[in-house]
C-alpha cells in the first residue's frame, strides 16, 4: 500500500544556485552567489509523509524530481536562511544512497519566502502536539475534561448591596427648589396697598387702650420672602404722614361770627366751617 502524502505548500517558481563551500561559521551570504544567472529554475513543493517533512524541487512541466531535502526540524541544518537576505535559503539535499550536498535556493518575491517559513513552523508545532498526546496516552494519564457531567450544575452567588436607609423599590423623592425656600409664591408686583383706617379722624384719635389691628399679609410674608418691595415703603410712609395730621392736631375753636355771615338775620348766627 502506497504511503499517503499531503501537500503543505506549492511555489511555482524557485531559483537554484551552486554555492561555494563555507569557510567560516558566520553563515552563508547570498551576495557571494551569482544571483543573476541561476543554475536551475523549477517548482517547489513542501509535502508531509508519516510526520516527515520534505522539500521537493520538480520540473514545472513534467513534474520530474530534481532534488529533495528531508527536514527533521526547523530551524536546523537541513534548511538555513542566509545572513544578508530574507528571500534566499541553503538546502541540504540528499539522494537515494544517502549522499548529501548543499545548494542555494531563492524566490523572486519576499512573500513566497514568508509562506515557506510559516508552513514549516506550523508543521513542527503540529508534530510536537501529536508527540505530547501520544506520550500522555502511553502513560495512562486521563485527558483533562472540563465539561459538565450528567446532572451536574453550578451555583453563582451574586451579592447586590443597597444604600443604607433606601429601599430598592422606593421611588426618588422630588427635589427641593434651587433657591432653598419653602416653595411659597412671591408677593404680587407693585407692592401691598395699605387701606386707610376705618372711622375717619375720630377713630384715629380713639383711646390708647384700643385693640391693635391684625397684622397685614406683608407682615406675615416679610420674614419668608425677604424685605418688602421698594414700592411699599413710600406708600406706607405717606399714609402715616397723612393720618398723623388728624391724630396729633388739637381741635381749633371756631372763628368769631362776621356780619356778612350773619346776613343781617338777627341773633341766629351761622357757624363757619
Amino acid at each position: 500500500m502506497d504511503e499517503y502524502e499531503s501537500v503543505l505548500l506549492v511555489k511555482n517558481e524557485v531559483f537554484v544556485y551552486r554555492i561555494p563551500p563555507r569557510t567560516t561559521n558566520r553563515g552563508y551570504r547570498a551576495a557571494d552567489w551569482n544571483l543573476g544567472t541561476p543554475d536551475w529554475t523549477g517548482r517547489m513543493r513542501l509535502v508531509n509523509r508519516k510526520q516527515e517533512c520534505i522539500v521537493k524541487l520538480e520540473d514545472k512541466t513534467t513534474g520530474e524530481l530534481f532534488a529533495k531535502c528531508p527536514i527533521d526540524k526547523y530551524p536546523g541544518v537541513a534548511i538555513e536562511p542566509v545572513t544578508d537576505s530574507s528571500r534566499y535559503f541553503v538546502l541540504r539535499i540528499q539522494d537515494e544512497g544517502g549522499r548529501s550536498a548543499f545548494i542555494g535556493v531563492g524566490f523572486g518575491d519576499r512573500s513566497d519566502s514568508f509562506d515557506l517559513n510559516v508552513a514549516l513552523q506550523d508543521h513542527f508545532k503540529w508534530i510536537k502536539k501529536e508527540e505530547e498526546a501520544e506520550k500522555e496516552k502511553e502513560e495512562g494519564k486521563p485527558s483533562l475534561d472540563l465539561g459538565f457531567k450528567e446532572g451536574e450544575t453550578i451555583k453563582i452567588n451574586m451579592k447586590i448591596t443597597k444604600k443604607e436607609g433606601q429601599d430598592a423599590t422606593s421611588r426618588p423623592k422630588p427635589k427641593a427648589p434651587a433657591g432653598g425656600g419653602l416653595g411659597l409664591l412671591p408677593p404680587p408686583p407693585g407692592g401691598v396697598k395699605l387701606a386707610p383706617p376705618p372711622g375717619g379722624a375720630g377713630a384715629a384719635t380713639s383711646s390708647p387702650t384700643a385693640t391693635p389691628s391684625a397684622p397685614s399679609n406683608a407682615d406675615l410674608l416679610g420674614g419668608l420672602v425677604g424685605p418688602p418691595s421698594s414700592s411699599v415703603a413710600p406708600q406706607a410712609a405717606g399714609n402715616a404722614e397723612s393720618w398723623g395730621d388728624f391724630t396729633s392736631a388739637a381741635p381749633k375753636p371756631p372763628p368769631p361770627a362776621s356780619n356778612s355771615a350773619s346776613g343781617g338775620s338777627g341773633g341766629s348766627g351761622w357757624v363757619t366751617f
